[in-house]
């Protein structure tokens, strides 16, 4: 009934413990399919070695790939009415499982959502978007909200997908950061979203994060904001055409990361970012009437182009 989806690569001393706690799952109507994406340690021969003990693990061994491209090719091996992802390096509550898979059928849901929460580089956890009603939110509001990163965020552990939505669309095949890419688009496609904060996932940061320069932004580089400039103009493109109610916020979201980013790096000194830089105060002089303006736009942010003019 689900098929849940591990890529990894080089995390030997974690991958262990993301697949003990599938297998503890109380669920056990479900695939595990562990793509190893050309690992140069032990992480591959660990998958294989608990492969050989459990039958519903099932292991693919690929040459180094980017990581959406690895997910592509869990995605195509998968036989699950319903997809999860997990992490390499996280692990899930042993109700992970049944906990999405009831939210999604008792509210004949598209995509259901959980709660999480993060251990620090210091082992420290910290909540990640837990609360306690349930949402239950139509297509454009679930995008909004995944935007807006409220309730929820693109992130695609914590996620339980119907397998239609993959039907056409999938993770690209090149760059850094795939859920930015192409949750948006899954939302999109979704009818009806369930998300309930209950913690039963757990995110674990360290120097090896593909998201720690995300979320680190003394780290900014012009390769990320660029890649991040680049998904959010594509994201404004394909929302306006497939929703185009949607059309005002997607270029208001586009202009408010463009201003956020603008006053981190000045705030902060950040160095290395001036093409981005440029492009970003570019964008933002020739839109600011209608940035400024937008009903979605917000006082902080009006302060801020108003710091720029000065």
């Amino acid at each position: 009934m689900i098929s849940v989806i591990m890529l990894t690569y080089n995390r030997e001393q974690y991958v262990s413990r993301a697949i003990e706690s599938i297998l503890k799952q109380t669920y056990k109507n479900y695939e595990f399919i562990i793509v190893d994406n050309g690992s140069t340690d032990k992480s591959g021969i660990i998958a294989d070695e608990y492969a050989a003990k459990d039958n519903r693990i099932k292991v693919k061994h690929r040459d180094r790939g980017n990581i959406g491209s690895g997910r592509n090719a869990g995605l195509d091996a998968a036989k699950g009415e319903y997809i999860a992802f997990i992490d390499d390096d996280d692990w899930a509550e042993p109700d992970f499982l049944v906990f999405l898979y009831s939210l999604a059928v008792n509210n004949n849901a598209d995509i259901a959502i959980c709660g999480s929460y993060r251990q620090n580089k210091n082992g420290e956890i910290e909540s990640k978007f837990i609360f306690d009603n349930l949402l239950l939110h139509n297509t454009e509001t679930s995008v909004m909200e995944m935007i807006l990163r409220t309730y929820y965020n693109s992130a695609t552990p914590t996620k339980l997908f119907k397998r239609n939505l993959f039907d056409n669309i999938r993770f690209p095949n090149h760059g850094k950061y795939d859920d930015i890419s192409t949750t948006y688009k899954l939302f999109a496609n979704a009818g009806l979203t369930a998300a309930q904060g209950v913690g039963k996932y757990y995110f674990t940061r360290h120097h090896g994060n593909n998201s720690e320069a995300a979320t680190k932004h003394e780290m900014l580089d012009s390769q990320q904001l660029s890649e991040y400039l680049t998904v959010f103009k594509e994201r404004t493109d394909y929302l306006s055409r497939v929703s185009p109610n949607l059309t005002d916020f997607a270029k208001w979201s586009e202009w408010s990361y463009m201003i956020s980013m603008v006053e981190k790096i000045k705030r902060l000194n950040v160095t290395g970012c001036d093409a981005p830089l440029v492009f970003m105060l570019g964008e933002l002089k020739q839109n600011r009437d209608e940035f400024y303006n937008s009903v979605y736009t917000r006082d902080f942010e009006k302060e801020w182009v108003k710091e720029l003019e000065t």
